[in-house]
């Protein structure tokens, strides 16, 4: 299990990791709201703690962003406040769990391992086809084995045509399905979208594309001339 410290009082955050790390839980610490932001787009962790009052956005807007990007990552929110209101609100905002300080460490990596096993319980299947691994509770992609970094967008993408399971689908499903309600269905953010996304995951392509209609992934593609086979567009 890995966790992210979103805690912005350095004693307490590194007492707070060092005795995770005691306790076989790895643990990294954010400072401020920004450098949470930052450090949940590069690392795929497990758990958020997040305490609510920290410099830059506050321990809400970061819950916010976690709830919004679709990870389902659990949060457990940190706070001074004992007040049930307090805790209402941080639960309205997606938060799975609720710590006032002072807390025993002990207590804090229970309530941890109890989110991991509620989360593994729920976890979405590995999708595998072609040699292409998607996992999305890790959001990770390999491909022959090889780690492929892709954007949210780009994983996204993938991660529906590989549901289709040879399906085709179209731009339009796409667009609504990997991007918000209202992206304008004139944008040919989908073409550029999967055009980098063929790049990322190399040689041959699996991604076909059949004109007119859409976009399907195909185990058996080889490699050949734009429009045969891993058609470009």
């Amino acid at each position: 299990m890995r966790v992210l410290i979103v805690e912005d009082e350095p004693y307490l955050a590194e007492a707070i990791r060092d005795g995770l790390r005691l306790e076989a839980i790895a643990a990294d610490i954010a400072g401020d709201g920004d450098t949470a932001l930052d450090m949940l787009t590069t690392t795929a962790y497990d758990i958020a703690v997040l305490d609510r009052d920290i410099p830059g956005p506050s321990g809400d807007e970061v819950a916010e962003h976690i709830v919004a990007s679709g990870s389902g990552m659990p949060i457990l929110m940190l706070t001074a406040a004992d007040r049930l209101d307090d805790k209402a609100s941080g639960f309205e905002l997606g938060a799975d769990d609720y710590l006032t300080k002072p807390f025993e460490l002990r207590e804090l990596a229970l309530r941890l391992r109890a989110l991991d096993r509620r989360r593994a319980q729920n976890r979405p299947p590995v999708r595998e086809i072609g040699g292409l691994r998607l996992d999305p509770f890790r959001r990770e992609v390999y491909r022959d084995g090889r780690y492929v970094a892709l954007t949210r967008k780009q994983f996204a993408v993938l991660d529906v045509l590989l549901a289709a399971e040879g399906g085709v689908v179209s731009a339009e499903e796409l667009l609504a399905r990997a991007w918000a309600e209202n992206a304008d269905p004139f944008t040919n953010a989908v073409r550029i979208t999967v055009s980098a996304l063929r790049k990322r995951l190399g040689e041959p392509g699996i991604i076909t594309t059949v004109p007119g209609v859409g976009y399907r992934i195909d185990a058996h593609t080889s490699p050949g001339p734009a429009g045969e086979g891993g058609g470009r567009g």
